[in-house]
């Protein structure tokens, strides 16, 4: 059996740049097996599959390791394929996942795709020594979202030249940890590790982002925001913070089109 697949370069107009995910566009599931393998063999941060069902499209994301609740770059990735590949024309794309319920992309003029995601609840903790630790710098403040610690500091530079220790974040009790601080040049910069997942450093987050959204958007008293992945390959991202609702806006580039064995 083959199965068409795309690699897309998403949160970047620049080739080799932003967070690259691997897209399946299913006639039917495979087996979670069988998904797990081509993720792994795929070796990227996720790959997304989707199956279309008449109004929506179900949608699922791998890394090379697990299945994960959500994932930004992977769902922008696959609306751009559908958009450009698969010859989808409403505005409006429709995905239901199992783990995060209803996730709508809208596609503007330009090209740009907008994702409309839940709002990540977050809730102050105290001191963690283990992820001090594992970080390498004691944090302003510390909060702990449904899948991931966030971790705010006080320069972008700091941010920049953070060297986590991998082996102590893969033992805490998260799928990762976001850095983040005020940005010199947007509102807000961050960075991602995740090694539990096979990802040490993730390239662009966007499901990190209905984390972070909200915080800054506190913070700075806005609600649309430009913010920077500050990963070697980089990332821009706008986000706008609708309450129980995160928009978050990028572009993508296709790499790859080719066919799998499976």
């Amino acid at each position: 059996m083959k199965q068409k697949i795309y690699q897309i370069d998403a949160f970047t107009t620049t080739l080799y740049g932003g967070n690259p995910a691997a897209v399946c566009i299913l006639e039917k599931w495979l087996a979670n097996d069988t998904m797990q393998k081509i993720a792994a063999e795929n070796n990227l941060a996720e790959t997304a599959f989707a199956v279309d069902k008449d109004d929506h499209y179900e949608l699922r994301w791998f890394t090379p390791e697990v299945e994960v609740d959500l994932c930004g770059h992977a769902t922008l990735a696959t609306a751009f394929v559908l958009y450009n590949y698969y010859g989808f024309k409403e505005n409006t794309l429709r995905f239901i996942s199992p783990r995060s319920g209803e996730l709508l992309v809208q596609k503007n003029d330009s090209g740009l795709l907008t994702m409309d995601f839940p709002t990540d609840v977050v809730t102050s903790v105290t001191e963690q020594p283990n992820i001090t630790e594992a970080i390498g710098k004691k944090p302003l403040e510390i909060f702990k979202g449904k899948t991931d610690y966030m971790l705010i500091y006080e320069t972008q530079e700091e941010i920049e030249a953070m060297q986590p220790n991998f082996h102590l974040l893969n033992e805490l009790d998260c799928r990762g940890v976001i850095i983040t601080a005020k940005g010199n040049d947007v509102d807000f910069v961050s960075r991602f590790f995740a090694p539990q997942c096979g990802i040490p450093e993730d390239p662009v987050t966007g499901s990190a982002h209905t984390t972070l959204t909200p915080y800054w958007s506190d913070k700075l008293n806005k609600n649309i925001l430009t913010a920077k992945q500050l990963s070697e390959r980089g990332g821009d991202i706008q986000c706008e913070y609708h309450g129980n609702r995160v928009k978050i806006s990028g572009n993508g580039v296709c790499y790859l089109v080719g066919e799998i064995n499976i």
